[in-house]
């Protein structure tokens, strides 16, 4: 099981900005959500970490 922290460089689907987002790589499922560092407005985040460490975010609006 990796236990690590990992960056990762994602946009936000209301202002358009990019910026970076750790995520726990020892989960291999999480949804949760979290404020733009931008415009303050609340994204849905679906991550999903590959038995390799890599991640996959999706980003969403609130409402979808």
């Amino acid at each position: 099981m990796i236990n690590e922290i990992i960056e990762s460089r994602v946009q936000c689907p209301y202002c358009w900005e990019a910026f970076s987002l750790l995520i726990d790589a020892s989960v291999a499922l999480q949804e949760y959500t979290e404020d733009c560092e931008i415009c303050c407005r609340p994204i849905d985040f679906i991550v999903e970490v590959d038995e390799q460490g890599q991640a996959r975010v999706q980003a969403r609006l609130q409402d979808e």
